[in-house]
Order: C-alpha cells, then sequence, then structure tokens
C-alpha cells in the first residue's frame, strides 16, 4: 500500500529504505568497512566502560545498545539521561567512553553532555542523522545514520536506524575486541542485511491489524508496556510514541516489575501490551521467553486484556492473550527493530481515533534546542 495521508505513516513505510542506505554505510558484501573499524579504534579506551547520554526515543536506544554492547562485547555500559548528565557536576573518577545520540545532532541538553564528556577528557562518538550537525563536528568520531530527513515530530525510522547503527557498533567493537569470531560476525551481518526486506514484506500486515486494534482500544485510559532484557527499551519506546502521538497515558516497565505495584493499574480500561517474542538459538532468550509465558498466565487468570507480540506462529503465546501481533523471526539483538514498528503503527492509528494532528503533536517540536532570550 502506497497511500499516505501523514508524513508519520510514510516514514513508517520508509524504514526497509532508510535501513538499507544506513547499512551499506558500513558494510560491504565481504563484511564491516575496514575505515569505519579504523577510525573507532581512536574512540574506544583500554577501561573497556561506555556511557551513552541521550534523551526521549534516543536515549530508548541507547538501554536497547547497553545490552547488545555489554552481551556481545563484554564492555560494561551505563544510560545516562543527557538533561542529567550534561548538569551533574562534580569530579569523576571513571574514564568511560562517551556516546551521544541525537537524531537532529542539536539537541541541547545531548549537546550539553558531549561537551561535558569532552571537557572531562572523554573519548566521544556521536551517532546522529545530520551529518553534519554540531554533536558529529564536535565528537571525536561521527557515525551517521542515514534515515533521510524525517519531518513528522515522533520518531520512526530514525530510531530504527538509531538501533542499527548501534547494533553495527557493536559487531565492530566485538570483531576488535575478539569477543565476537569471523563465524558469528557473518552470521549477524547476513541477519542484519535481511532485515530491511523482511519488514517491508510484514508492513501491510501490520498496517491492517493495528489500525482494527486502535479501533478496538480506542476508550482505553491508559496502557502498561511490559518487556525482559533488551525488549524493555522497547517497552519504553512503545509507550512514548503512543504518548507523544495520540495523547493516551502510558508508560513501560520491565515485565518482572509488573507485580511490584504497576498491576494495581491494570483493569478493563488499563490493557497491557506485552514484547514476546524469542531468539531460540539462545538460552538466555528462552529463559525470558518462558518468564514472560508465565506472567501472561497469571494475565489470563487474572482476567486482563492483553495485546501480545511475537514470533510468526506463536500459538502458545497466542493462546494466553486478548490480541497477539506477529514479527518473522530473528536474532535477539535484532528483534527490537521489527518488533517496535507495529507498535509505531498502533501508535499512529490511536492518534487518528483521538482526531490527533500526528505529525505535529501538541507541545512538541523535532529537536529540542535552547531558547534565547531577545532583549
Amino acid at each position: 500500500m502506497t497511500d499516505f495521508a501523514h508524513e508519520m505513516l510514510r516514514e513508517i513505510y520508509e524504514q526497509p529504505t532508510a535501513l538499507r542506505r544506513t547499512l551499506s554505510t558500513y558494510l560491504t558484501p565481504e563484511g564491516l568497512k575496514e575505515d569505519v573499524a579504523q577510525s573507532l579504534t581512536g574512540w574506544s579506551n583500554a577501561e573497556g566502560e561506555v556511557l551513552i547520554a541521550a534523551s526521549g526515543s534516543s536515549r530508548h536506544s541507547g538501554l536497547a545498545a547497553e545490552i547488545a554492547l555489554e552481551d556481545l562485547c563484554g564492555l560494561a555500559v551505563d544510560v545516562e539521561y543527557a538533561s542529567e548528565y550534561s548538569c551533574r557536576g562534580g569530579s569523576e573518577r571513571r574514564h568511560p567512553s562517551v556516546v551521544v545520540l541525537s537524531q537532529s545532532g542539536e539537541t541541547s541538553d545531548t549537546l550539553a553532555s558531549l561537551r561535558e564528556a569532552r571537557r572531562r577528557g572523554h573519548k566521544t562518538l556521536a551517532i546522529t542523522n545530520a551529518t553534519h550537525s554540531t554533536m558529529a563536528q564536535e565528537a571525536d568520531v561521527s557515525m551517521p545514520l542515514a534515515a533521510g530527513v524525517e519531518k513528522a515530530v515522533p520518531a520512526t525510522k530514525s530510531f530504527t536506524c538509531q538501533l542499527a547503527v548501534l547494533y553495527l557498533l557493536a559487531l565492530y567493537e566485538g570483531a576488535r575486541l575478539q569477543q565476537i569470531d569471523a563465524s558469528a560476525l557473518a552470521t549477524h551481518i547476513a541477519h542484519l542485511q535481511a532485515l530491511p526486506a523482511s519488514i517491508e514484506a510484514q508492513l501491510d500486515g501490520w498496517r491492517e491489524q493495528t489500525a482494527a486494534l486502535a479501533r478496538k482500544y480506542k476508550s482505553a485510559a491508559s496502557f502498561l508496556y511490559l518487556g525482559r532484557g533488551i525488549h524493555y527499551a522497547i517497552a519504553r519506546e512503545g509507550a512514548l510514541k503512543l504518548k507523544e502521538a495520540s495523547y493516551v497515558h502510558a508508560e513501560g516497565y520491565p515485565a518482572g516489575e509488573l507485580k511490584h505495584g504497576p498491576n494495581a493499574l491494570v483493569s478493563d480500561r488499563v490493557p497491557l501490551v506485552v514484547l514476546a517474542t524469542v531468539d531460540r538459538a539462545l538460552d538466555a532468550s528462552v529463559v525470558r521467553y518462558e518468564k514472560t509465558l508465565q506472567l501472561l498466565q497469571d494475565m489470563k487468570t487474572q482476567g486482563a486484556k492483553v495485546i501480545a507480540i511475537a514470533n510468526a506462529g506463536d500459538s502458545e503465546v497466542a493462546g494466553l492473550v486478548t490480541d497477539c501481533m506477529y514479527v518473522q523471526p530473528v536474532l535477539e539483538h535484532l528483534l527490537p527493530i521489527p518488533e517496535v514498528i507495529p507498535l509505531q503503527l498502533f501508535s499512529y492509528f490511536m492518534a487518528l481515533e483521538h482526531g490527533v494532528d500526528v505529525d505535529r503533536p501538541r507541545n512538541l517540536s523535532k529537536a529540542v534546542v535552547e531558547k534565547t532570550t531577545v532583549a
């Protein structure tokens, strides 16, 4: 389908093309680009520590990167709100390499974080969608996206391209640190390169299903989005998309934290959205999945309304929830890219159900920059 009433929908559909462009920036048919590997050598430090500073959707991609960098590279990663890191002050005994994430490359809090990191003598890496942005120019190393211009305020294609570049960063670092051998690296790259076509094939089905779900759930007062491990980042992002696009309240939680308070909110008017995908080749992913199945069983007994995102053909999840959306299976650390797209579409159609100008939500702008006072 090619009819796009809004830029947000157009940009959701542009994600396969945006991902292909971004991947071609960093990959050759043979694998990782040598010039990129050389530039990253100057960014990494010997301590094996990384600090990621970002805001909004970019921070959520950072949360996913934290898991990928730790699991695939053995690095120690912290993710900070840029608005907090930039003004924390004090002395720092640690010396992490610092990654700043920003779609525009001009976000004021994130730019302040970059400058604070440089003041402290840290090596810095900027990942932005603007090659000539201030952050890209001021950081020691720049890894630009190739998402193309994003006109809608809610981030969609820039977010999935951020996830892809952060995954590539993990591959480059994993190879450099000899944490990923040649065979595993080839597997990761093959799955990554196959992803755009897989997403392309699934978009129309997701569009049709999320439009129907938005009609069904439009009267909900709030949603709780749940995910474990790397999928917690996508729960946070799905909730943010719903809030900013449709003005419907939502919160993202680690799935295991539901019974530590938030479950008191669950009712007919507060449904759950649960990320229940799995990489069956990875033991830790299977453990996470089985714990999620138990939670879904408990929620079914409780009578909760649940929308789940699961692997294509997963009848076990489907039998435990009210509604189920499917994504084609892929490696654990790549699953966030396809599974966020149905959540983007759901927020889009919820916005339409609520009569919101989805491209220009109230009180929001594409880039949060420092205001200047005119005398």
